[in-house]
């Protein structure tokens, strides 16, 4: 594929890391060190990485069900490719609560992160940084708030070309933060206002995980990190001056005080709480986005519209919290037919491919989380394996927008793009489904 002369357009020509891994190959003689099929790459890091680090991230609730209705339900949607159509400049950006992003695509915040590289947090923190893309930092990170916005800072400060500015002037790069809300209001205030002061501008509140689902493959192995000596998890509260004030003396007895009282507690919220949260976060951010993660149905969308949120994520926790539940992709319909244009909505759960990006995008989502595939990058190779993933895919993305002829993902991706076809099975990969 030609490299030159290549014109300049809204987005990055993330399809030349296509031509580049090809070229590494003919005249280097150096091969990826790993597959990006999604498939290969799950079943390769679970090669990787112990028992408890693996499925602390892949384990799936029940039967695993939910999981696979994730999937199949993007397969019965079919991309309607055109032809003869000028994509020779492609369109990926979209505007996200006052940041232009260069593509549709989040990293999903995921906790505990040493437990798939040594720095954790501040390996997707970094990358993102250096892409554009926003980060979401989890509430059960590895690492602190204050040193993963550095990490983000010091990824897009290592790439050419603004990133652009935000209402908070100490934004370098789009970043939000992924609240699970304890019952301690001080505590909840203290993470709010750490993460405003770091930089990261749009908050969103978990309501599907209170609780943990029920998750076999966790139960047999008793896979709940926080209760094991020598291992990570505590340090959002332990870095956190107001936890350890008031918890400090029970956390050197009991190893899991800050995850059971702050993150799992078991102990569910109701609308009335979103209502004083969304109201704290607003004082203390001057009115910035905040949005409800976990959103099902179009009832609770516009429920979350009412009490003051920007926006929602629509997601079932990548099928890992009501086994037998229906598909994010399904309930992304209910939850666009409710309040499509009147609010910002992002899709969780299932995403692999730059046609699962399409698809999302053409059914009403506009922007998706991207979670496992980053994790399993970053287990191969720290770094290095979560740009390579990342950076495939938005090659997959942008090389899927160009060969079926749509040119701006904001303007041409929408429901004619696709057709439902309700028939067939999706193909299974032959190996052991956990």
């Amino acid at each position: 594929m030609d490299a030159d002369n290549k014109p300049k357009g809204p987005s990055p020509h993330y399809s030349l890391y296509q031509r580049q891994v090809f070229r590494k190959g003919g005249e280097q003689g150096v091969l990826p060190s790993f597959s990006v099929h999604p498939e290969q790459l799950q079943d390769s890091t679970k090669k990787k990485l112990n028992d408890r680090a693996y499925f602390y991230a892949n384990s799936n609730a029940g039967l695993g069900w939910t999981d696979h209705a994730n999937r199949e339900a993007f397969y019965h949607w079919r991309i309607i490719p055109r032809m003869l159509v000028d994509t020779n400049v492609r369109d990926l950006s979209v505007n996200l609560f006052g940041h232009r992003i260069p593509a549709p695509i989040l990293f999903a915040p995921i906790g505990i992160n040493k437990l798939y590289s040594p720095e954790g947090e501040l390996v997707p923190a970094k990358i993102a940084g250096e892409l554009g893309l926003p980060y979401c930092l989890s509430t059960a990170a590895s690492q602190s708030i204050e040193d993963v916005a550095a990490a983000n800072d010091a990824g897009a400060a290592s790439t050419k070309g603004p990133i652009t500015g935000q209402d908070n002037e100490n934004v370098k790069s789009p970043r939000f933060f992924q609240l699970y809300m304890g019952h301690d209001d001080d505590v909840t205030v203290s993470l709010l206002t750490r993460a405003w002061n770091s930089g990261f501008d749009v908050c969103m509140l978990t309501v599907d995980t209170w609780q943990l689902g029920w998750r076999p493959t966790d139960i047999d192995i008793a896979n709940y990190v926080f209760y094991y000596p020598g291992t990570p998890g505590n340090e959002m509260g332990e870095s956190d001056t107001t936890f350890m004030r008031k918890y400090g003396n029970e956390l050197s007895d009991d190893k899991g005080t800050w995850i059971d009282k702050c993150v799992w507690h078991g102990k569910a919220h109701t609308w009335d709480k979103v209502r004083w949260v969304v109201k704290e976060w607003h004082r203390i951010s001057g009115g910035r986005p905040f949005l409800l993660k976990g959103i099902q149905t179009g009832a609770d969308a516009q429920s979350a519209l009412e009490v003051g949120c920007a926006g929602v994520v629509v997601s079932n926790h990548a099928g890992r919290q009501v086994d037998g539940a229906i598909s994010s992709l399904d309930a992304l319909e209910d939850v666009v037919n409710a309040v499509g244009g009147k609010t910002t909505i992002l899709f969780d759960s299932g995403i692999r491919t730059g046609s699962d990006v399409f698809k999302a995008i053409a059914l009403g989502a506009d922007a998706v989380l991207v979670g496992r595939l980053w994790v399993w990058g970053m287990s191969h190779e720290g770094e290095a394996g979560c740009r390579h993933v990342m950076k495939s895919l938005l090659a997959d993305l942008d090389i899927t927008m160009t060969v079926s002829g749509y040119r701006s993902i904001a303007e041409d991706v929408k429901r004619h793009a696709l057709k439902r076809c309700a028939q067939g099975t999706m193909p299974e990969w032959p190996r052991t489904r956990l």
